[in-house]
């Protein structure tokens, strides 16, 4: 199996990793409330996940 001659440099190998790395993150709409929330992650405005009740939100006041 043949051997690289020379090590690759660090700078070398990360500019050839960088083309994945500046994605805007996907945003979908709460199934609930209808408020931006990323993907997979619990809504910050109602508490749902995937329809159901994840994390209990009390009333500030």
């Amino acid at each position: 199996m043949p051997h690289p001659k020379r090590k690759i440099s660090n700078q070398r190998r990360d500019k050839r990793r960088t083309h994945d790395k500046a994605t805007v993150p996907t945003i979908a709409l709460c199934s609930n409330c209808g408020a931006p929330v990323l993907y997979h992650r619990v809504c910050a405005e109602c508490g749902h996940y995937r329809g159901k009740l994840a994390i209990a939100k009390t009333a500030a006041g």
